[in-house]
């Protein structure tokens, strides 16, 4: 395009900081960036938020950080960019600290927010915010929780090593515990081998008989190298 002498503009330009960002290529990324500057492109609400996504999602917080505070509007999907950027980087208190900056702008946030804010969450020292900010979604904001937050639950449960915590989400959702949950559970007590829990956790994989590798890679930390016998057909 740039050859041919044709302009792009901020969609171009927008479409592909969205390739950069699914590929994690900052470099290109910020080559872009500085096309954007050049061609004098001005910077929407669209692209500026493409910006900060793709820095976040490049691992490249303070950039996006930089970007966003630009900004002369923040919409949701850029607050959502930045707090994800500093969850994945396993910056959750500073996750949290731009989740509480957003709430009081009176932005309202979704489930995507939340799912950014569990995996902020993650560690010991924020268990208990993360079982704060769970709750809350249904109670204080009418979300319901989905699959991935759940996931995101046990993973912090996992981390922390509060099997019992675990357990008793595992009783509120039994019914709809599907391999996806339970693959969850296994990644984050894989060093519990041996335990009630763990038994009950293979037997309902089993009944699913659901072909999900992910699992099977799980079962494999737990049971050794060979990983369960009766679960080889999840390979």
């Amino acid at each position: 395009m740039l050859r041919s002498s044709t302009r792009p503009n901020q969609f171009t330009f927008s479409n592909v900081l969205d390739a950069c960002a699914g590929c994690s290529y900052v470099v290109t990324g910020q080559q872009v960036h500085s096309c954007i500057l050049k061609f004098g492109i001005p910077k929407d609400l669209v692209l500026s938020a493409s910006l900060v996504d793709m820095y976040a999602k490049c691992r490249n917080a303070d950039a996006a950080f930089s970007v966003f505070e630009s900004m002369q509007r923040k919409d949701l999907v850029s607050w959502n960019s930045l707090i994800a950027g500093y969850a994945r980087q396993g910056l959750g208190g500073r996750a949290l600290q731009e989740f509480y900056r957003m709430l009081s702008t009176g932005v309202s946030p979704n489930q995507v927010t939340f799912f950014n804010v569990l995996l902020g969450s993650r560690g010991s020292e924020l268990v208990e915010e993360g079982e704060r900010h769970f709750n809350s979604m249904n109670h204080k904001y009418g979300i319901q929780p989905g699959l991935e937050h759940y996931a995101s639950m046990m993973e912090t449960y996992g981390k922390a090593g509060q099997m019992g915590k675990a357990e008793t989400l595992i009783k509120e959702m039994l019914s709809k515990f599907d391999v996806f949950l339970w693959g969850a559970f296994l990644r984050a007590f894989h060093l519990y081998s041996g335990s009630e829990l763990l038994v009950f956790a293979t037997e309902s994989i089993l009944k699913l008989k659901t072909d999900y590798p992910a699992v099977y890679s799980a079962f494999r930390k737990i049971h050794g190298g060979n990983g369960a016998p009766e679960l080889k057909h999840l390979k």
